[in-house]
């Protein structure tokens, strides 16, 4: 049987400790984005039959070591988050779920075939790409490619659609090359009706933002 205010105990502690992990991370990857996720993942998850103690501990945990950020060890989000909940007397069904939805958020390139499967890492997955498109995923995505120095714009380095997990991850293409790369893609990729209705508008933002760099570019706006 849920227990929900030792349920709701368990979100605000892991919330509290995920805010705390996470002071001082890149703009684009803080505490603000998991709120947004966080956020999302809740809105999301009223449309759906799901477990929402999942989806939540799944949404503040899912960056809580971002592997960009920790020489591509793909492990250490899972083995933190594994290590806090089991700290708080969490199930191991609980603790197994989260684990299986940070390893399996991330985009990565879009290649490949997902080895876990849930409605929860469906809603956590929608939630964290809603905050990759929209207003909010442009903003993201210049401030991370000014912290690893890449270029805004280069006509000589076209877009690479077809790249491997490995060459995604490496890559330090210009800016505008990941709207093709990734940002663009990720509508038609939403899991959930409702991430499919949210994406809509924030795609459509991000079609407008180019139209507006290319005509500016080129000097015609």
């Amino acid at each position: 049987m849920p227990h929900p205010l030792q349920d709701q105990s368990l979100i605000e502690r892991t919330a509290q400790y995920v805010q705390t992990t996470l002071r001082g991370a890149e703009g684009g990857h803080d505490w603000f984005h998991t709120l947004r996720v966080w956020n999302t993942a809740k809105t999301i998850s009223a449309h759906e039959d799901c477990d929402r103690l999942i989806v939540q501990l799944g949404a503040l945990l899912h960056d809580i070591a971002d592997s960009k950020f920790h020489q591509g060890d793909e492990e250490l989000g899972p083995r933190l988050a594994g290590e806090f909940l089991q700290s708080q007397a969490a199930s191991s069904a609980v603790v197994t779920h989260v684990q299986q939805i940070i390893r399996h958020v991330s985009f990565k390139g879009g290649h490949g075939t997902a080895a876990f499967h849930s409605i929860e890492l469906d809603i956590v997955q929608d939630a964290d790409r809603l905050d990759a498109i929209g207003a909010i995923g442009i903003a993201r995505a210049f401030n991370y490619g000014g912290f690893k120095q890449r270029p805004l714009f280069d006509p000589d380095v076209p877009p690479k659609l077809d790249m491997t997990r490995e060459q995604y991850k490496t890559s330090n293409a210009p800016t505008i090359n990941h709207f093709y790369e990734k940002l663009l893609l990720l509508k038609d990729r939403m899991n959930t009706s409702q991430g499919r209705a949210m994406a809509e508008a924030r795609h459509q933002y991000m079609v407008e933002f180019l139209a507006q760099f290319f005509a500016e570019q080129d000097g015609l706006r």
